[in-house]
């Protein structure tokens, strides 16, 4: 297995651990540089005319087929653009329209909030009596039957870390003749997914966690090909028109994935993201996992010897786990604070859920072993005991 270590990589503080990649992705470097070039060349010196000079308007397809080699997709069946939540209301509602004959929405507890009020407003919009069915993670294969038009998954839980079969449930979900919508928040960049082998209908994700697109970095949305022509967006946009410069007073939808474009592309922010993914050129999503996996399981060991009154929130087994290792401790958001202090960044879920990035990227064993030496101090003189440590902030 080639070396996947690349921290020199990046443009990141000095005496940092960095355990927050899944939360936001660190500064690559060359990426200030292209921001600049793209600033003072493209729009200062070319103004308008470098939405053909620059290829603006080309984007977010072309970086879409860059992030569809990343998830094993076909070229011209991902596109960027907007948030994650915006391009989930997209998927979910032409996924419903494709099945428009059954009325319920599956998902489970462990789901993102956002992704349920997106859901739960689509439902107030849409008007249509149509319901939304939570369930436990554990229970939503059993769930799956005729009366589901669509099962809405996000693969890996943003608390602690479990992950669903995205190939088994796509496949019992399409048996009962549901429509496949997954959310690859914490996937895209950090677990292998194979898109069209999955055969999953749609798929959604955001490029700013392991994926390193910086704050603000555009969402993504991908169609299965076969559906292309016949998605209907619930959101029509300008530029989802078959001409948009025909300026034309009806909409006719695009025949490609430009469908699902709504808006102006955020040239900038897409410009950070292309040159951020030219990390993962000749890195195997595979090799990746593996070490995950390895640096995982050293710290999970490593924690439960030096800091036992921490127990693991996360599933013991690898294969069920992503690239986090969450904890439940009752005050985990002062030591997340404490421990933020000393140079080790990790982040705290609401209530007592304490979340580490693993990212072999720029992450090593010593690294891990070190974060967990300063956590066990911590812990043991009570350093997280202090005021300026219990006092939460407004991003937590």
């Amino acid at each position: 297995m080639i070396s996947i270590y690349r921290k020199s990589f990046f443009d990141m503080p000095k005496n940092i651990i960095y355990l927050d990649g899944n939360s936001l992705g660190p500064l690559l470097k060359g990426i200030t540089e292209e921001s600049e070039r793209v600033i003072n060349k493209e729009w200062g010196e070319k103004l308008i005319k470098g939405w053909n000079e620059s290829h603006w308007m080309d984007q977010p397809v072309r970086v879409g087929n860059k992030l569809a080699r990343i998830l094993k997709a076909e070229d011209g069946s991902i596109i960027l653009g907007e948030t994650l939540s915006l391009k989930l209301y997209q998927a979910l509602g032409a996924a419903l329209d494709l099945n428009n004959e059954r009325k319920v929405i599956l998902t489970d507890s462990g789901n993102f909030p956002s992704d349920l009020y997106i859901a739960k407003g689509l439902i107030d919009t849409l008007n249509r009596n149509l319901e939304l069915r939570i369930v436990k993670p554990e229970e939503v294969e059993s769930s799956i039957n005729e009366d589901v038009a669509v099962v809405m998954l996000t693969q890996v839980d943003y608390r602690t870390g479990r992950v669903h079969d995205l190939e088994l449930i796509t496949k019992k979900s399409h048996a009962s003749g549901a429509v496949m919508l997954w959310d690859l928040a914490h996937s895209a960049g950090a677990l292998p997914v194979n898109l069209e082998k999955s055969n999953c209908d749609f798929a959604v994700g955001c490029t700013y966690k392991y994926l390193n697109g910086g704050p603000g970095a555009p969402g993504f949305i991908y169609v299965r090909p076969d559906l292309i022509k016949k998605c209907s967006p619930t959101i029509k946009g300008w530029l989802g028109h078959k001409a948009p410069f025909a300026f034309e007073r009806e909409f006719r939808k695009a025949e490609t994935i430009d469908v699902m474009r709504v808006g102006t592309p955020s040239v900038i922010q897409m410009s950070i993201l292309e040159k951020a993914l030219d990390i993962w050129n000749n890195i195997e999503m595979s090799d990746l996992r593996e070490k995950t996996i390895e640096l995982s399981e050293i710290f999970i060991c490593e924690m439960e010897k030096k800091c036992p009154q921490i127990k693991l929130a996360s599933p013991r087994n690898s294969e069920l786990r992503g690239s986090q290792v969450s904890f439940f401790f009752d005050d985990g958001y002062a030591v997340i604070q404490a421990l933020i202090d000393e140079g080790v960044i990790g982040d705290f879920r609401a209530p007592n859920i304490m979340r580490f990035g693993i990212t072999p990227l720029y992450i090593n064993e010593d690294d891990i072993l070190n974060a967990v030496t300063c956590l066990e101090r911590i812990l043991r003189q009570d350093l997280w005991k202090k005021d300026k440590f219990t006092k939460k902030k407004a991003v937590t």
